[in-house]
């Protein structure tokens, strides 16, 4: 019967790495934890980034979209598209 493999959390994680006392190591493993934990929140910030830049082409687009020139333009086009209906 075959297992499955095991999962480990972080609280497991931190334990597996015990703290070495000097050296190399011992900066290793504090960057690491410190780099862990500072990262909890980034995808929030990601995301609000995101929405922003969104939000601020949708801006573009409605000004863009809106204007006289762009009104005249897609008027012509359907005329166009739709010229052998009539």
């Amino acid at each position: 019967m075959m297992s499955s493999p095991s999962t480990t959390t972080p609280s497991l994680v931190v334990h597996a790495m015990a703290r070495p006392t000097t050296g190399v190591a011992a900066g290793f493993v504090a960057r690491v934890r410190r780099s862990a934990v500072a990262d909890a929140g980034m995808a929030t910030a990601e995301y609000a980034v995101g929405t922003v830049a969104a939000c601020g082409f949708g801006g573009l687009l409605y000004k863009l979209l809106s204007s006289d020139f762009a009104n005249s333009l897609l008027m012509t086009l359907i005329k166009r598209a739709f010229s052998f209906l009539l």
